[in-house]
């Protein structure tokens, strides 16, 4: 097939001729300075909307992170609090012993949360990760009920070995929750 011919046929060479003439593009400028001013205003806000979102870490800078880290992303931050919990532990003291029994428990439920475990309970969250995800469930729901009893219970006493045996659990399940 001759092209020449088409587009002496179709008239698209005396089309681009005419769109392409000094007049019409004269005559078009001001038309094209408006959608130019439209395309720079969209894009500036395009940009200042992906600096200010958050997607662009969520997108980006999470694959960053996990990729020179070597760890998967969050993990850095779960085992910063999870060590000042253990460091309010370590106290010994009864009071900082009650409290990291209470925030290690907080942090399980926010952790479940955070996974997609949502409810409106520490058992309900339990039961729907299931076993895989919280191998130790009733080493957990024990340490649960201690807990309760420490909030509740003005009075309840716990010791260090206790108290170690349920921050050992909620380590467990945290881990295996947070990683996976």
């Amino acid at each position: 097939m001759d092209w020449e011919w088409l587009y002496n046929q179709l008239g698209i060479r005396e089309f681009v001729y005419f769109i392409s003439s000094s007049q019409i593009q004269d005559a078009l400028f001001p038309v094209k300075m408006v959608f130019m001013t439209f395309t720079m205003f969209f894009l500036a806000a395009v940009i200042y909307f992906m600096i200010n979102s958050s997607w662009l870490q969520y997108k980006f800078l999470e694959d960053v992170t996990e990729f020179f880290s070597w760890q998967s992303y969050g993990l850095r931050e779960l085992t910063k609090r999870w060590s000042r919990i253990k460091k309010r532990a370590d106290s010994g003291v009864e009071a900082e012993l009650k409290l990291a029994i209470i925030e290690a428990d907080d942090f399980l439920l926010e952790v479940l949360d955070d996974r997609g475990f949502e409810a409106k309970t520490l058992e309900e969250s339990i039961e729907k990760a299931g076993k895989s995800m919280v191998p130790n469930i009733s080493d957990v729901l024990s340490a649960h009920e201690m807990r309760n009893s420490i909030v509740y219970n003005p009075d309840f006493v716990i010791d260090q070995d206790r108290a170690k045996r349920a921050l050992d659990a909620y380590e467990l399940a945290i881990n295996n929750v947070g990683v996976g």
